[in-house]
């Protein structure tokens, strides 16, 4: 329902995106409903870590869409999904956030019982969208995924060692949580 939501939003003209973190990306209806809300305007981020069976920047098909992978010190299993959209044509609704347990896999997503639950408090918001920037800003531990399905390691674009990315995701976002419990 957000991913049409979010389609939807595009049709209109208006701001739409998914961020979705997941370790693996296989079912056949979410990759259909994700490129149709491609095709129709919205910017599709995915942080996929593992298995990925959508296929990034496809003229005509999925140009909307970006797939990276972290990969690096630490065995992520964090599952986080934001939704930019509209209810409507004439009112922005708010984002939503969900975390879970769930890859968007078939088997998680028919034979098993998965908790995905909202995030409403916009502090906790903060953070899942400091999370998800980290990643997709991340030049070090990233790949992206390019149009015929192999990955190419991102590159940073300055070695300037003050970049929050000069160290990749991991290492920032343990000096990150290390700052913020002093």
């Amino acid at each position: 329902r957000h991913i049409e939501q979010v389609a939807q939003a595009a049709r209109l003209g208006k701001a739409a995106r998914i961020v979705a973190k997941v370790n693996a990306l296989t079912d056949p209806a979410l990759i259909k409903a994700l490129v149709a809300a491609a095709q129709a305007g919205a910017q599709i981020d995915l942080i996929v870590r593992g298995n990925c069976r959508i296929r990034p920047g496809i003229p005509g098909i999925s140009t909307n869409i970006r797939v990276i992978s972290v990969i690096g010190r630490f065995l992520e299993h964090a599952r986080i999904w934001f939704f930019e959209n509209y209810c409507d044509a004439d009112e922005m609704s708010l984002p939503k956030y969900y975390i879970g347990s769930a890859d968007w896999m078939r088997r998680n997503l028919s034979n098993r019982v998965e908790a995905i639950v909202p995030i409403e408090d916009p502090r906790l918001q903060e953070q899942l969208q400091y999370i998800l920037q980290t990643q997709l800003g991340d030049y070090r531990q990233a790949w992206e995924m390019l149009p015929d399905a192999r990955y190419r390691q991102r590159r940073p674009p300055s070695d300037d060692p003050s970049s929050p990315f000069a160290q990749g995701t991991h290492a920032h976002l343990m000096s990150y949580t290390r700052a913020s419990l002093k």
